[in-house]
């Protein structure tokens, strides 16, 4: 299972630089950056990036065809590809904060997300692209300076029915937050996808994506895991189901507001919700641990190589060099 990191697209194209240099030295596969409705462009912010590394695999996670129409999005991935070599990959989504602020319901999600994908998967062939759809129409693109290796296409997909899209469209999925033994469960129903279709398991790509708190200072680890908590999916009952009772599942549910008070105040504090119930989501739903108890969380990758991922990509926050070093010096070998 190879490891991939997510940094904050926050940061300048030179910090992306920077950092994702140092995960090349390290070994890490590659580097993604959120598409978030407060960031610095996602593309165009990885250019320098693009340049500056040779294998690292790089691109953005999840750009949504709501506020950003499908041919938009190739010529943005695929003007990256080409600054890359050929490098360049993203995960579409049917979703994200940008929504909420905008105003737009994300209706027919699946529909929405499966014909951006199509309209990508056409365009990166070089091919002229006709599209007549229930959502996109595209008469007679063509991308003629096409050059380099065609990028992969991820869905942002955990559910059956994005999991079934994405088995017939796309060159992989990316998972949000799902502990390993729903993870092994989202495979196994992608299999089962991929299988109707006549594609092969081992051409398809899994991931999944999942917060990295693992600090010296383990009151640090969860102080910061417990702020951020509320992108971390946690109102999904069948998800939350999986590891706290009915009761606890309800408390959540009603908490949605605690939660996005501690999250806008940079705060631990969840008002109303027990120090149990933070813990039992930061310990199910991310890796937050000290250095000392590291080999716990490298146990907990094996456990997602088990259920069947090529590879996870974790979402690093304070001092994400350290971090970096961290993964490519004691986590890469542990898991060769």
């Amino acid at each position: 299972m190879e490891i991939d990191v997510i940094l904050d697209t926050r940061a300048s194209a030179a910090q992306l630089a920077e950092l994702g240099q140092l995960a090349e030295k390290h070994g890490i596969r590659g580097v993604w950056v959120s598409s978030l409705l407060d960031s610095r462009d996602p593309f165009t912010n990885l250019s320098v990036l693009a340049q500056s590394t040779n294998r690292l695999r790089l691109g953005p996670v999840a750009v949504n065809p709501y506020d950003m129409h499908p041919v938009r999005i190739a010529s943005a991935l695929l003007t990256l590809n080409e600054l890359a070599g050929g490098r360049a990959r993203i995960v579409i989504g049917g979703g994200g904060e940008a929504l909420d602020a905008l105003g737009i319901k994300p209706l027919r999600r699946v529909r929405v997300v499966a014909e951006c994908v199509e309209i990508l998967q056409a365009a990166k062939s070089g091919q002229a692209v006709s599209h007549s759809g229930e959502i996109f129409q595209v008469d007679s693109l063509r991308l003629s300076w096409l050059r380099a290796p065609a990028p992969r296409i991820y869905v942002g997909a955990s559910m059956p029915q994005m999991l079934g899209m994405a088995a017939r469209v796309a060159d992989g999925i990316m998972m949000s937050d799902m502990p390993p033994a729903l993870a092994a469960g989202a495979v196994e129903t992608l299999g089962q996808g991929l299988e109707k279709h006549a594609r092969r398991q081992a051409d398809f790509q899994t991931n999944c994506f999942s917060a990295w708190h693992v600090y010296e200072d383990i009151e640090q680890a969860r102080r910061e895991a417990r702020q951020w908590l509320v992108l971390r999916g946690i109102f999904r009952p069948w998800l939350l189901s999986e590891f706290l009772d009915d009761d606890d599942v309800d408390l959540v549910m009603r908490s949605a507001g605690a939660f996005w008070q501690a999250f806008n105040a940079q705060s631990h504090i969840v008002e109303g919700v027990p120090d149990r119930v933070l813990d039992a989501l930061v310990d199910n739903l991310t890796f937050t641990a000290s250095i000392r108890d590291l080999d716990s969380k490298i146990e907990k990758l094996r456990e997602y190589a088990a259920a069947g991922l090529s590879g996870i990509s974790l979402r690093l926050y304070h001092d994400p060099a350290s971090s970096i070093r961290l993964l490519g010096e004691r986590v890469l070998p542990a898991m060769q």
